[in-house]
């Protein structure tokens, strides 16, 4: 349970494997996820604000109810995620590959999704106020 804003342990998460976990309702207040393998991992109404899940395998997972607000999602794999009713203001997910991603009734006011990929994607009733959707495709390798 998080007591201060900044718990160290969080900042140290980044690039395991959580396939299939059962994280629901979890505190991961500003994680560091980098590199991590969710897919098909239950994160329903989790708080990822400020989460840091740059090219995260969440491919597969219910983020239902979820908070990812500010979260950087930069070329993050959500391809067939769950994400209705999801916070995703001010999100960074540039890149981020949304193919089949249901995000029915989300939030993505001020969200960056330049260059992701949203073929197939469900935006039913999602607020898309001053998002940002440029540029074609998935960023390039560095």
């Amino acid at each position: 349970q998080r007591v201060d804003v900044n718990v160290f342990c969080l900042s140290c998460l980044s690039f395991l494997q959580l396939q299939n976990c059962m994280l629901v309702f979890k505190d991961f207040y500003g994680v560091n996820l980098e590199g991590a393998n969710l897919e098909g991992a239950q994160l329903q109404g989790a708080n990822l604000t400020g989460a840091i899940l740059f090219g995260v395998n969440l491919e597969g997972v219910n983020l239902q109810g979820a908070n990812l607000e500010g979260a950087n999602l930069t070329g993050a794999i959500l391809t067939e995620a769950i994400l209705i009713n999801a916070n995703l203001e001010g999100a960074y997910l540039f890149g981020a590959y949304l193919e089949g991603t249901i995000l029915i009734n989300a939030n993505l006011e001020g969200a960056h999704l330049e260059r992701a990929i949203l073929e197939g994607a469900n935006l039913q009733g999602a607020i898309l106020k001053g998002t940002i959707l440029e540029g074609k495709g998935p960023i390039p390798a560095i």
